[in-house]
């Protein structure tokens, strides 16, 4: 049986922008649809609840984390509390200093500049935010040489909202302009992402049982982004095998994904099978494990590695990368005689 993909009425060609507004669909669209993050959902609460009182725009925002966790989220929903209009952009994207001067003498009072991976920003555009941040003021150097004089445009009240995935990249200087607050977002549980993920459904229009919505979010490495991707593509594996959406069904889409029990994909278990095979288990350096399954050095540090290390799957030594006995197990590999008294 065969699939027909979504098609534009003009082009005849699939229409990625439908996806992209599922995503946008999906996001919640209140704070009490917005599942987990309790502790900074309260901080929240009390920083516009205390602005409002006062008749003022709420202090700048930051907010760091992993990929996946509601950043971006989070900041809608500030947007939609305060009534305020929101303005999107990331650091990448500001390429110049005319660029975010042009940004920041746009907006209007009471805005949200939202800016996606700050920490990307040049530094030399990050010094115009300061007194923007800070005083409200823009300034601007015109000419060169001598002649150079500067300029200073009083800005609107807006609020900055900021999001990064590597805040340690961020310079002291802006981390301490953030006056409102800097909030870590937290992995989410199992029962979390199983809430989020039977929303989800909710909204897709696809039945789905209990145990379903937890066996995705057993495999969904503690990120709704990461599980409503999974939902997704288990929905398509139903509606083209013609079969209900249930436990059976979800284990079997995700197996074709490549995705086991805890949630590894094959470019997890091919690190974990090269350090065992390859390596005797460890210790052994990231570059040779790099080379030794053609991956990027980048791509096991910030992807791979902080999930396996999570599970208690690999553990980083002053000699390098080293597998527990629970990765043996977990790959049905048994366990060498000099890790056993681990497993004890």
């Amino acid at each position: 049986m065969s699939s027909t993909p979504p098609k534009t009425q003009e082009s005849g060609i699939p229409d990625a922008r439908e996806d992209r507004n599922l995503d946008q669909t999906l996001r919640p669209a209140s704070w009490d649809e917005y599942i987990g993050q309790e502790g900074i959902k309260t901080n929240l609460h009390i920083l516009l609840t205390a602005a409002k009182n006062r008749n003022q725009t709420p202090e700048h925002i930051l907010f760091y984390g992993p990929p996946g966790l509601g950043k971006t989220t989070l900041a809608h929903l500030i947007a939609r509390e305060t009534r305020a209009q929101m303005r999107m952009t990331s650091g990448p994207a500001i390429e110049k200093v005319g660029d975010l001067a042009s940004i920041l003498t746009n907006l209007s009072p009471g805005d949200i500049l939202f800016i996606d991976e700050i920490h990307r920003l040049n530094k030399l555009i990050e010094e115009i935010l300061y007194p923007a941040m800070e005083s409200g003021v823009l300034d601007i150097i015109i000419g060169k040489g001598p002649s150079a004089r500067t300029i200073q445009l009083e800005l609107p009240p807006f609020t900055l909202i900021a999001a990064t995935t590597r805040i340690s990249l961020l310079s002291s200087p802006l981390r301490s302009r953030f006056s409102g607050g800097t909030f870590r977002l937290e992995f989410y549980t199992d029962e979390e992402i199983a809430r989020i993920v039977s929303r989800s459904a909710t909204i897709l229009g696809v039945p789905l049982a209990d145990d379903a919505a937890m066996e995705i979010a057993s495999r969904s490495r503690f990120t709704p982004r990461t599980a409503n991707y999974l939902l997704k593509r288990c929905r398509d594996f139903a509606d083209v095998r013609e079969t209900t959406l249930d436990k059976r069904a979800v284990g079997d889409a995700l197996t074709l994904l490549s995705v086991d029990t805890l949630g590894l994909t094959s470019a997890d278990r091919a690190i974990l099978r090269a350090i065992i095979e390859k390596f005797h288990g460890g210790p052994v350096g990231l570059k040779t494990v790099a080379a030794a399954i053609a991956e990027e050095e980048s791509a096991i540090e910030e992807v791979h590695e902080p999930y396996l290390m999570r599970l208690g799957l690999l553990e980083r030594t002053p000699r390098g990368r080293q597998v527990t006995p629970k990765a043996y197990e977990h790959l049905g590999i048994p366990v060498p005689e000099h890790l056993q008294t681990t497993l004890l």
